[in-house]
């Protein structure tokens, strides 16, 4: 059965380039032997990337022995819901792709801080371009 996002459609791919998640196959795919959780899409930023380091999840450091080149600003990653959350409460409100976050992460992470830290475009725009 195909994972779903939190708007409970199918779930889309976070990233490729890195390609990231649990299972490394672009998406926030999760399962029993993922016990971090990594079901949060976030697009990475400088100030996020060093909250995370401080905190002991270095996230931009390469590590080619396991094939991981580092992260950089812009990029998207799967991460684990409560290191999000974890900075989300620390004033690190990082943003978030909520199509490609799974719906496991409000196991952990209240939608609403999910949804006020969402970079989604809408397939409807009108009303962003505000006629």
């Amino acid at each position: 059965m195909a994972q779903r996002n939190v708007f409970g459609n199918e779930l889309q791919v976070c990233s490729l380039e890195p390609v990231t998640g649990f299972y490394r196959d672009g998406y926030c795919n999760t399962g029993p032997e993922d016990i971090g959780s990594h079901t949060v899409c976030v697009v990475v930023s400088e100030e996020f990337l060093e909250h995370q380091k401080k905190i002991g999840n270095d996230l931009s450091t390469p590590m080619p022995q396991f094939g991981f080149v580092g992260l950089q600003p812009g990029d998207k990653w799967a991460v684990c819901a409560g290191r999000w959350l974890q900075a989300f409460e620390d004033g690190v409100k990082a943003p978030i792709l909520l199509s490609a976050t799974n719906e496991q992460a409000l196991e952990i992470v209240p939608n609403w801080a999910l949804r006020e830290c969402s970079a989604d475009v809408p397939d409807d725009i009108s009303e962003l371009l505000g006629d």
